[in-house]
């Protein structure tokens, strides 16, 4: 599906992980942003609905990032596309601790590494 000869053949940022690491962490990220949202939809409280609105964004503008990234190999564009993301995630964030301090607790980990992830995309940008 993607150019791996590109990426392979990229600058790699001070601190990025091996390519192997990246499945077993995104495999625990997304159980852990799907329960996230079980405890917010759960949870009982009104005015949930703009809490779902920054859910499906964030998580639209996560799916987009992939292929922006490595298809079409445009890494100033994916880096527009994952700052969009970390202010959509952290308004999730905001969010789902202020209905659920579990669901919001259990975004943490996710948030963290798309800021991480932002530092890698810079990086590429910078490197590259």
């Amino acid at each position: 599906m993607y150019n791996t000869d590109w990426y392979n053949n990229l600058s790699k940022p001070f601190l990025a992980p091996p390519d192997w690491l990246f499945a077993p962490v995104w495999t625990i990220l997304y159980i852990m942003i799907f329960i996230s949202l079980v405890f917010y939809f759960l949870n009982f409280k009104s005015n949930k609905g703009i809490g779902y609105i920054f859910f499906a964004m964030q998580m639209f503008l996560n799916f987009l990032w992939s292929p922006v990234f490595f298809y079409f190999q445009n890494m100033t564009l994916a880096l527009a596309v994952i700052i969009l993301l970390d202010v959509f995630a952290f308004l999730t964030l905001r969010k789902f601790y202020s209905v659920s301090n579990i669901a919001g607790a259990f975004f943490v980990p996710y948030f963290v590494w798309l800021i991480f992830a932002t530092y890698l995309n810079i990086g590429y940008v910078v490197l590259n």
